[in-house]
């Protein structure tokens, strides 16, 4: 038995769209050419590039739940051109700057395709700012200047009191804006990018796969009313990559949590006296995010947990007392807000390595995955995805190549129950010592 993704009805960016008509379940016994298994950043791109390269193969692209529903599109909606914080850090120049470079090659995919097909999801270039809060996040600033410049990239010192024009908040200290990151409606985003699927492609939803093995030379995945036959399976399932036995034990599932927000009236936006727009994440990496969307509705991101059973590990109290955690985030910034409600709080799931190492390649005769995105999800699943579907195409470039040298296998974890306890202590550890950033 799969335990299957858990994510509930709750988050705001998915609730905000209008309905569609749903795609078909799995039904009955196919055979195929192709499967790719998830239907998010990293499932869409595979299965757009392999219909790219073979225009009259057959492929299926099976998802668990509804396109959009899942963890991409429950992210704070931003795209980073930049290597994530950690990344930051590598020691070798020219692993940044390959980073660096396939993200900005997945932004200049994505910009094409919303261009193209006229994907309405708030997809804007306005850069990102990196806040600091006090002392904590102004050290961590320091060391985010430094790392820029031996990267070689632009960036924007901000004092507080032109950041408070444009955040309509005097909480933060000061902040670096770096131009290069894009903003977006995730949930809307994946679903256009759902959309606008080259014709080979046959999309099933809300199929759950509960079983997979090989017979007779070919994969069999089987749901509940269907089952289908492939020689080629590629995995854009993040962290349930482990639930087909690839990965195992070496996956981390970690559910990060927003709120946000009804769209503010023209009465609020005069009080809140900041500009439309904008994301700022937080120098201290268990800070707070904070967004304030297209559509005026101000986003707060905070706490993480250790998720063992997905979405099935956060109760109903628990979601609670994040909301009113967050309420108090947003109160401490916005305190002229106080009867702005928040109408949504939502959590998504995502794979973290110890190593900080994303897995990409093949994992068995005929199975293919780009796994573990360690949070960083829409930029690297988008450029992962395609050149996934590249190498399985035997098409090898540049990029290709410069991804197998960025990527390897993520570290063992230690055994149960020493990985919760670990993991639940670093977590809470990390929380303590950055609750001034928070």
């Amino acid at each position: 038995m799969i335990h299957l993704p858990n994510d509930d009805n709750t988050c705001g960016w998915y609730q905000a769209l209008p309905q569609t008509p749903v795609k078909p379940q799995l039904n009955g016994e196919v055979s195929t050419d192709y499967v790719v298994l998830g239907a998010g950043f990293a499932g869409l791109a595979m299965a757009r590039r392999l219909a790219e390269h073979s225009p009259y193969a057959r492929i299926l692209l099976i998802d668990a739940q509804r396109i959009g529903q899942g963890a991409s599109g429950r992210n704070s909606g931003f795209v980073i051109d930049l290597p994530h914080k950690f990344a930051l850090e590598h020691p070798n120049p020219e692993h940044k700057q390959k980073l660096l470079s396939l993200n900005r090659s997945a932004i200049s995919q994505l910009s094409k395709l919303v261009k193209q097909y006229s994907i309405d999801c708030q997809w804007s270039a306005v850069g990102k700012y990196q806040g600091a809060v006090g002392s904590r996040g102004e050290a961590y600033l320091d060391h985010f200047e430094h790392l820029m410049k031996d990267l070689g990239e632009p960036f924007e010192h901000v004092d507080g009191a032109e950041l408070a024009k444009v955040l309509g908040t005097n909480y933060y200290s000061r902040a670096i804006y770096t131009p290069g990151g894009y903003l977006m409606q995730p949930a809307a985003l994946v679903r256009g990018l759902g959309e606008s699927l080259p014709e080979n492609i046959e999309v099933f939803e809300n199929s759950p796969i509960r079983r997979l093995y090989k017979e007779n030379g070919h994969w069999v995945l089987q749901g509940d009313h269907g089952v289908v036959k492939t020689p080629e399976l590629l995995l854009g399932t993040s962290i349930f990559t482990r639930e087909f036995g690839y990965l195992k034990n070496r996956l981390l599932p970690v559910m990060t949590f927003a709120s946000w927000t009804r769209p503010l009236t023209d009465e609020e936006m005069q009080r809140y006296g900041g500009q439309l727009n904008w994301g700022l994440t937080p120098a201290d990496h268990a800070g707070t995010t904070l967004r304030m969307t297209a559509d005026r509705r101000i986003l707060i991101r905070n706490t993480y947990k250790h998720v063992p059973k997905y979405g099935a590990s956060v109760s109903d109290r628990v979601k609670q007392q994040i909301q009113n955690d967050h309420r108090q985030v947003f109160l401490a910034r916005y305190p002229e807000l106080e009867d702005v409600p928040f109408t949504h709080t939502w959590g998504g799931v995502y794979a973290i390595s110890r190593n900080f190492t994303n897995f990409f390649g093949q994992l068995d005769d005929g199975v293919y995955a780009s796994a573990c995105d360690n949070g960083v999800g829409a930029a690297w699943g988008t450029i992962s995805g395609t050149l996934l579907a590249d190498l399985v195409a035997g098409e090898y470039s540049s990029a290709l190549k410069d991804i197998q040298q960025v990527t390897g296998m993520p570290s063992l974890n230690p055994p149960e129950p020493l990985l919760g306890m670990g993991v639940k202590s670093r977590i809470q550890l990390a929380k303590w010592q950055s609750r001034s950033e928070l």
